[in-house]
Formats: structure tokens, C-alpha cells, sequence
């Protein structure tokens, strides 16, 4: 997407839009921008409220998540505090959604905020830069590669490799600190990441940042909390760093921010939290870098990583039952056989006349009934997990989740069910009909294809 096509920043202030002091050390105005696609974006400006001379700038872009202003404005405010002009929007609604991200577009945007910035009176434009926090750390680094406007960028809990493999490393992070082990970790890391990605329900999962900080010229402060869960920051800070050495630039700092989590704020347990709350140093030495590069180019200074006990690891190469069109069918299996059996049964019943009992087995009722709860609980469960980013699992009994035990327990229970039906399928030969015969024959099919299945997603093994 070509940069000339960004449509210049305008300040569109409402009568209701003039200064008010959020503090006495900070003013906010209300502004709206435009979009490269004329999509309009509704800003907060954070400016010092003493202070004549011109300062620095700064845009901050969230992370994932429609989340907005209201996301960074505490974290504004201390910038702006600290002697630091701010500007807070409002990510866009058209083109950005749970399952659809287009990065190249919220770069665009957030150029389109620096320039509306960067015509504001009281704002030093050859000091004017990009903050990005996670996700928000992709977008800068692409506005910054693409536009000398941009002065300097500042990242938080930046991810040096594809989302797909950052998120699996989350998911196994989470599952670990909540005592979980056994297959479910290893199911949320491998084949539901995997399906996901396959159905394209995970946006950008294959983004690759390490071309465009390669293309990034510009003075680079990358900082991870030394309590981050989300951001593999032990790899990603290598990543990161290797990256801007190999394209030339030495005029970077890394840093890890102890006693913090993903998003620089505090934690009360070990990163795995999500309070917000700032800690009281926050926006100090950020400020005293932005203020130092205007006498100098600070040296190159890369602190002391974090431990990271587990290391990322790319997705494994899909074989043939991974397939989209293979998961699918099974699925049509166990759905028919499943659900068909008594579904059947309650048409014929409906047709003999209420009240008419239609004949079926009781191992067969318990395999439909069982399997039922186990084809619809064991992916509700897992897209759960997915939402709250595996943080929310509740406690853990036998190294495994309540939810995930019950699951594996079902899959036990299918897994005899279809034995018990077989058996009792074979003794009752020659006094079936023929529309029992085929309700018992693909019931038993969907319970033999549920063993295979039950083992791929985990539910079958220890």
C-alpha cells in the first residue's frame, strides 16, 4: 500500500472538544483522523500542561483486541507527564476484527495519527515516534520501515516470531503456572492451533517481523518485562536484535523490566495476571532515552534476559490427518452416528403415535448419549481456552483441568460404549429390523472413527 495514498492527519475538534486538564500536570484534547481508506479514527492528545517549548511526540498503538484508548491512556498520561506529547486512538472497526487483521493497514493508520501529531503546535517534529505494545509492536515497526517521520520507536513485549508460534508458547506458559500437564498442552500447542490456522480462523498467524526490522532505521528501544508470559522475550529480544544488526542498525537498546509483566504494568502473580496497574518508575527511563537522543546516539546496550524455561517451537509440518477436509469428515461420522441414533429413534417414535416406545439398546443409548457430550464439550472447552488465552482453567486434579478430566473420562466412557454396543449388536443378529440394523451399524461406525479422533485431540491419552 503506497504511503502517498495515507491520507493526511486533520484535527476535527467538536465545540465540546477544547482542552481540559486530566491533572495538573497534563491536558487532553479530543481529535479524529482519517484513515488510508477514509475509515475515521477518534484520538486522545496528552500534552505537559507547563512549558512553552516544543517536545517530543509520541503515538502509542495497543495490542491485539479491539481495545482502544481507554487500554493506554493511564500509561499516556505518564508520558505526558514526564514532558512527552501523546497521542491515544481508537483502533478501527472496518478492516480489523477477532478473525481478520491486516497489518500493513493499522501501519498506515498509525502514520496517519503521527502526521495529525506532528502538525500540533507545541510538538518537536524532528522528535516525534512510535510506542507499540504487543501486536501494536508489529504495527510501529512497519510504520517506522516505511517513513522517515517517524524519529524513533519504543516497543513493549514485542514478538520476534510468527503469532501462531508466539501463541502456542503462551498456551503451554499458562497451562504450566496452573499445574496442568499431560496431553492437553501439548493438544492446545499442536492440533487445535493447527486446525485453527487451517480454517483460517487465526488472522496473521504466519506474519514473519523479522524482514521489516531489518528495514527499521531508526533508534530502537525494545523493552520486555522480565515477568512477560506472552512475548517469549529470552527469543524474541535475540530475534529482534539479530534482525536490526543484520539491516544495519547499531543504535538500539534492549531492555527487560524486572518485577513486570507482558505490558510493562505490575503483577501480583508472576506475570500471569492481567491488573493494571503502573508501577511508580513507569515512564522514567523511556523519557530519559527520548530526551537523550537529542544531544546523542546512545550505544548499542542489550541487558540480561530473563530465563525462559520453555523455548518456542515452530508448527509442526501438517500430515494427512491434519487435513481441514479429513477433521471434516470425521466429524460428519461422529455427528451422524451420534446424534442419528436417537434422532431416529423420536422420528419413528413420532410416527408409530405418542407414546409408543421404539426398541434400542441400552448400550447403544449410552454411546450416543456419551458421545454426543464428548463431540460437542471437547471443542467448546478448547475454543474457551483460545478466548481467555488459557488463563482462566479453574483448578487442576491429576494434572489436569476439571473441564479436560471430564472430557478424557467421556472419551473412556465412548470408547467401552462402543464395545458394549458391538456386543450386544452381535447377540441380537436376526431380531433386528432393517432401520435398526443401520441406526446400530453407523452408531458402531461412529464409535470405532472416535477412537482415532479421541487420541489426535488428546482426549485419549495420558
Amino acid at each position: 500500500m503506497l504511503l502517498s495514498a495515507v491520507c493526511v492527519a486533520l484535527v476535527l475538534l467538536s465545540p465540546t472538544a477544547a482542552a481540559a486538564p486530566t491533572d495538573d500536570r497534563t491536558t487532553a484534547v479530543e481529535v479524529s483522523f482519517t484513515g488510508v481508506d477514509g475509515e475515521r479514527l477518534n484520538g486522545t492528545v496528552l500534552s505537559p500542561t507547563a512549558g512553552a517549548r516544543d517536545r517530543p511526540a509520541l503515538v502509542m498503538v495497543p495490542g491485539a483486541g479491539p481495545g482502544g484508548r481507554s487500554e493506554l491512556r493511564t500509561a499516556a498520561e505518564s508520558y505526558a507527564r514526564h514532558g512527552i506529547v501523546t497521542l491515544i486512538y481508537d483502533k478501527r472497526t472496518t478492516g480489523y476484527s477477532t478473525l481478520h487483521r491486516d497489518y500493513s493497514l493499522l501501519a498506515d493508520d498509525a502514520l496517519a495519527a503521527l502526521r495529525l501529531l506532528r502538525e500540533r503546535p507545541g510538538v518537536d517534529r524532528t522528535r516525534t515516534g512510535m510506542w507499540g505494545l504487543s501486536e501494536g509492536a508489529w504495527v510501529v515497526s512497519l510504520t517506522a520501515s516505511r517513513s522517515a517521520e517517524v524519529s524513533f520507536v519504543i516497543t513493549a513485549g514485542a514478538v520476534g516470531m510468527e503469532p501462531a508460534r508466539q501463541q502456542a508458547w503462551a498456551y503451554s506458559e499458562y497451562l504450566a503456572h496452573a499445574g496442568v500437564s499431560g496431553s492437553l498442552p501439548h493438544t492446545m500447542q499442536g492440533p487445535f492451533t493447527r486446525q485453527l490456522v487451517g480454517a483460517g480462523l487465526f488472522p496473521e498467524a504466519d506474519y514473519d517481523p523479522v524482514p521489516t526490522w531489518q528495514r527499521v532505521r531508526q533508534p530502537v528501544l525494545a523493552e520486555w518485562g522480565t515477568l512477560d508470559r506472552e512475548a517469549a522475550p529470552q527469543e524474541s529480544s535475540r530475534i529482534i536484535a539479530h534482525a536490526l544488526r543484520r539491516g544495519g542498525n547499531r543504535n538500539y537498546v534492549i531492555r527487560f523490566v524486572p518485577g513486570v509483566r507482558h505490558n510493562l504494568n505490575a503483577t501480583r502473580d508472576h506475570g500471569f495476571d492481567r491488573i493494571s496497574r503502573l508501577p511508580p518508575d513507569y515512564s522514567d527511563f523511556e523519557a530519559a532515552w527520548i530526551e537523550r537522543l537529542s544531544r546523542e546516539q546512545p550505544p548499542t546496550s542489550i541487558g540480561p534476559a530473563p530465563h525462559q524455561q520453555r523455548q518456542t517451537r515452530a508448527l509442526p509440518s501438517p500430515v494427512w490427518y491434519d487435513a481441514g477436509q479429513v477433521q471434516l469428515a470425521a466429524l460428519c461420522v461422529l455427528a451422524i452416528g451420534f446424534a442419528g441414533y436417537p434422532l431416529c429413534a423420536l422420528i419413528r417414535r413420532v410416527g408409530k403415535g405418542r407414546g409408543r416406545r421404539v426398541p434400542s439398546l441400552r448400550a447403544a443409548r449410552w454411546l450416543s448419549g456419551t458421545g454426543l457430550a464428548a463431540l460437542v464439550g471437547m471443542p467448546v472447552y478448547l475454543l474457551f481456552l483460545a478466548l481467555t488465552a488459557a488463563g482462566v482453567t479453574g483448578p487442576a486434579l491429576l494434572g489436569r483441568t476439571l473441564p479436560w478430566l471430564a472430557l478424557q473420562l467421556l472419551a473412556v466412557a465412548v470408547v467401552g460404549a462402543t464395545v458394549w454396543t458391538g456386543v450386544s449388536w452381535w447377540h441380537r443378529q436376526g431380531r433386528a429390523g432393517r432401520t435398526e440394523t443401520v441406526r446400530l451399524g453407523l452408531l458402531f461406525l461412529a464409535g470405532l472413527v472416535f477412537v482415532p479422533w479421541g487420541m489426535y485431540w488428546g482426549l485419549l491419552v495420558l
